[in-house]
C-alpha cells in the first residue's frame, strides 16, 4: 500500500471519529419530565414564561443569576436558574426555549436561553395603505 492511501485512511477515520463524537454530544428538545429523568444530560426544553410567579434578578446580590418559571409543553412547571443577567424584553416573549440540566426534581439549571418574540409584523401594526385612483 503506498504511503498516501495509508494517510488518506487515517485521515478519514479521524474525520468520522469527529463526526460521532459531535453527533453524540448534541442536545435533544425534551420536556422537564425527560431532563429530569436523565440529569446529567443537556436537553432543550420548550414552553411559556409563567408570568403570574415572579421573576427574580438582584445585580448587587449576584449579577450572574436570574430565575423564573417556565411551564413546558406538557403543562409541567420548573423553577429555572440561568446562570447570566436576565435578557432584554424576557417578559414580551412568546416562546422560551431553556439550554441545560435538570437539577432536582423542581428546578433546572439553564446555561442559555432563547426567546422568541411576538413578531413586529402583525395586522395591528402594519399602517393601512390608501388606494390611489389613477385618472
Amino acid at each position: 500500500m503506498k504511503k498516501t492511501h495509508i494517510v488518506a485512511l487515517i485521515v478519514i477515520a479521524i474525520a468520522f471519529g469527529v463526526i460521532l463524537t459531535s453527533l453524540s454530544n448534541n442536545s435533544t428538545y425534551a420536556s422537564f419530565k425527560e431532563a429530569s429523568d436523565h440529569p446529567g444530560n443537556v436537553y432543550h426544553v420548550v414552553g411559556k414564561l409563567d408570568k403570574s410567579k415572579p421573576f427574580e434578578y438582584d445585580a448587587h446580590v449576584n449579577a450572574n443569576l436570574f430565575t423564573f418559571y417556565l411551564i413546558d409543553r406538557d403543562g409541567s412547571e420548573r423553577k429555572v436558574s440561568l446562570g447570566k443577567p436576565e435578557p432584554d424584553d424576557f417578559e414580551k416573549s412568546d416562546q422560551i426555549v431553556v439550554i441545560g440540566k435538570a437539577q432536582d426534581g423542581n428546578s433546572f439549571a439553564a446555561a442559555d436561553v432563547l426567546m422568541k418574540c411576538p413578531s413586529k409584523y402583525t395586522v395591528d401594526s402594519i399602517p393601512s395603505q390608501k388606494k390611489q385612483s389613477s385618472m
